[in-house]
């Protein structure tokens, strides 16, 4: 995996101060340059499923931290989803941000409690859900309802498995006494610390091991009933309550469902979502969790691979973010020292890597806007960031990228990111027809309407071949396309 981390300890070698800035810069580094693209575009959907952001003020002030915990979903991408669970749970970027770094087991002398955050999240986010699912991902039901996967009671017994994690370098020279757990820090002080990039460590005394706890119920669960007994360490109880979140039947299609969401299209078909979540459960070696046997799944069905009709209902509308890294990476852009200050991305596009304002991404899974795909029961999730002022400033983003920000524009500085537009302006002068044909390949897959193709003949060989040297055919088409609703739809 080609990792973010690196590229922060180099800017830190060279003295450079590393802000939050500098992880979005290799964001985009590596989102534009890296040769493992589809470890990156995996990562990234991962990154909107298992969320943390920066947008909280506990994370806020630790590039460092942050940025190893995406490497983590790198690294993990084509891995287990079980192992990718277990890491992700006990960093201490999402300890912080779902507040189960230094949970306390109850003490109700002092009105201490097991902070619950974590063990919601865990369950209705990142692996089950709220209602119980058939292996194709639709609900079950129950007297025309759908049926809850947990309760009140399953939410305390994992937030009290959730207890006794405090930073992974703190000395306990007096046995672990309050006010080394309370006062331990992640390194140096004013430093970010390297706890920051360690797992967290169990403290027996802090963990809540005295009673039983009610965990998740289902068919062949292991634990008796459901029930964690009493005793063990938190480190057994932790695994044990992960492997009976990790086995619960939801599981497969709750994630198959968000992948293919991420990475093909928002209302995959039942029978989609449950050959993909046959292949997480099984990946043909009797392995269940297995990333990489669930993505191939995803990116070779049929209803990936196969061209849908104007009347289905496959597709999604492309994410704002991915629509400038595509735009970028067909057209090299950069600039002249090779660095992508693109720090603030979601003022514009509404979007940054790990800079969701909430837990729930962007966007909601089953977010439908008003109309008509809301009377049709069609989830839209992207459409709820894409209102009249995003949509305005990413039109404007994109213009800029390609009218403005071009490579040989005197009025461009050196830390401009710019795009170069010469190897296609030949092609321009001679033959437009050609040129359409080739953005439609690149952008497109080759989708567009003949409509469409027809509107851009027009215009293009109506510009003057020889104004800049065919530039302006050059823009207008990309623009053209790059701005058009049937490109906006990824199909």
């Amino acid at each position: 995996a080609n990792l973010h981390r690196p590229y922060l300890d180099a800017q830190a070698a060279q003295g450079l101060e590393i802000y939050q800035n500098a992880r979005q810069e290799v964001w985009w580094d590596r989102a534009m340059r890296s040769p493992d693209q589809l470890r990156q575009r995996v990562a990234f959907a991962l990154s909107e499923i298992l969320v943390v952001s920066d947008q909280s003020g506990a994370i806020e002030g630790t590039p460092f931290g942050m940025t190893h915990y995406y490497d983590v979903l790198l690294q993990r991408a084509f891995g287990n989803y079980r192992g990718l669970l277990g890491e992700i749970t006990l960093h201490p970027v999402m300890g912080h941000y779902l507040s189960m770094f230094k949970n306390q087991k109850p003490d109700l002398a002092n009105n201490i409690r097991p902070d619950e955050n974590y063990a919601r999240e865990i369950m209705q986010l990142f692996s089950i859900g709220l209602v119980q699912l058939n292996s194709d991902g639709t609900p079950v039901l129950q007297g025309g309802n759908p049926v809850p996967t947990y309760d009140q009671y399953t939410i305390r017994g994992l937030a009290h498995v959730f207890t006794g994690w405090n930073w992974a370098n703190c000395p306990r020279t007096n046995g672990g006494q309050w006010w080394e757990w309370t006062w331990c820090p992640s390194g140096p002080q004013g430093n970010e610390g390297v706890g920051w990039l360690l797992p967290m460590q169990e403290w027996e005394s802090y963990h809540a091991f005295e009673d039983d706890k009610v965990l998740l119920n289902y068919p062949g669960v292991a634990l008796a009933g459901g029930i964690l007994p009493a005793g063990g360490t938190a480190m057994s109880n932790l695994n044990a309550a992960l492997d009976n979140v990790f086995n619960h039947p939801n599981v497969g299609p709750f994630i198959a469902r968000r992948l293919i969401q991420r990475l093909v299209s928002s209302n995959p078909s039942p029978a989609y979502v449950g050959r993909v979540a046959a292949a997480f459960n099984n990946n043909g070696s009797g392995v269940r969790g297995d990333l990489r046997a669930t993505v191939r799944a995803i990116l070779m069905d049929n209803e990936a691979r196969t061209l849908p009709s104007l009347a289905s209902n496959r597709g999604k509308l492309r994410e704002p973010l991915l629509r400038q890294t595509q735009l970028w990476r067909l057209l090299n852009a950069r600039a002249d020292d090779n660095r992508y200050r693109e720090w603030n991305a979601e003022y514009s596009l509404g979007q940054a890597a790990l800079r969701s304002a909430t837990v729930f991404n962007f966007f909601l899974p089953d977010f439908r806007p008003a109309g008509e795909l809301s009377t049709l029961s069609l989830d839209a999730p992207e459409f709820q960031i894409a209102t009249d002022p995003l949509i305005a400033s990413t039109l404007n983003r994109f213009g800029a990228s390609v009218y403005w920000y071009w490579r040989g524009n005197d009025y461009q500085g050196p830390e401009d990111i710019v795009v170069d537009l010469a190897p296609y302006q030949a092609l321009a002068m001679s033959n437009p027809r050609a040129l359409i044909d080739y953005f439609d390949l690149m952008l497109m897959n080759r989708t567009m309407s003949d409509q469409m193709y027809q509107v851009l003949v027009a215009h293009i060989s109506a510009l003057d071949p020889d104004w800049d040297q065919g530039r302006e055919r050059v823009q207008d088409t990309i623009w053209l396309i790059h701005t058009s609703p049937e490109y906006a739809v990824e199909r």
